[in-house]
């Protein structure tokens, strides 16, 4: 008889002792997660993640002392010090979508509204614990397209490693930061979802990315693609 995983163990980290309450219930009444701990800021966040395993943390963005995007960068980037290698699913509402997108710069693997049905929530957790990204392809290109203005005027020298992608992968990058799902990219380029989902591996491998989230904001931030989608046109 195959033994079952054990149970993905979710932080919720929210100021709000309601919410928090309300996403314990739903997600301990599931047989593959458990609460494993909780926190009412982000310094709470990183003392409890020194001493608790966790694989999934749902970040607040707004809170006391810290808030949950620098949380993030310092879980994602420096590493909460404690055992493990937790996840960040950054929680947000529709007022507040400015902070989802730092969040994702700071290295979360997705956003969703707080409002989320529970099924879709939990979706997410399990999709992020699995190790994919879950900013729907639709989400991301309406966040991209409104909050350009936080992206600086500016923009970022070409990321070096840009030139080693193939026309291909280069041409499916360019799918991806315009919001195109894996099955939506393969029936633009004629190919199978299989090979599609290579391209977008050795996309990440030769960026050095974590995800494709993380592939759409670099494409943005290097001015390859402009708001709306539009690749960046070399000059003459």
């Amino acid at each position: 008889m195959t033994t079952p995983p054990p149970p993905i163990r979710v932080m919720l980290v929210d100021d709000q002792v309601l919410l928090r309450t309300g996403f314990r219930m739903v997600l301990d009444a599931q047989e593959d997660m458990t609460v494993a701990a909780e926190a009412g800021d982000g310094v709470e966040a990183l003392e409890v993640l020194r001493s608790t395993a966790v694989d999934v943390v749902l970040m607040d963005v707004r809170m006391p002392r810290l808030d949950g995007v620098e949380t993030t960068r310092r879980v994602c980037r420096e590493g909460a010090g404690g055992p493990g290698d937790p996840k960040v699913l950054i929680l947000t509402t529709f007022d507040l979508d400015e902070y989802a997108f730092s969040g994702l710069k700071a290295g979360a693997a997705g956003f969703m509204l707080k409002d989320v049905p529970p099924d879709e929530l939990l979706a997410a957790i399990r999709a992020v614990h699995s190790g994919d990204a879950v900013v729907a392809p639709s989400t991301t290109r309406r966040l991209l397209d409104r909050f350009m203005s936080l992206i600086p005027a500016e923009r970022q020298p070409a990321h070096p490693e840009l030139g080693q992608l193939t026309d291909r992968e280069r041409e499916v990058l360019l799918l991806i930061a315009q919001g195109l799902s894996n099955g939506e990219i393969a029936q633009q380029l004629f190919v199978s979802e299989a090979t599609v989902k290579t391209h977008v591996g050795r996309i990440l491998a030769k960026l050095q990315l974590r995800d494709r989230v993380q592939a759409v904001v670099l494409a943005y931030e290097t001015g390859l693609v402009q708001a709306g989608g539009n690749e960046r046109r070399p000059g003459p």
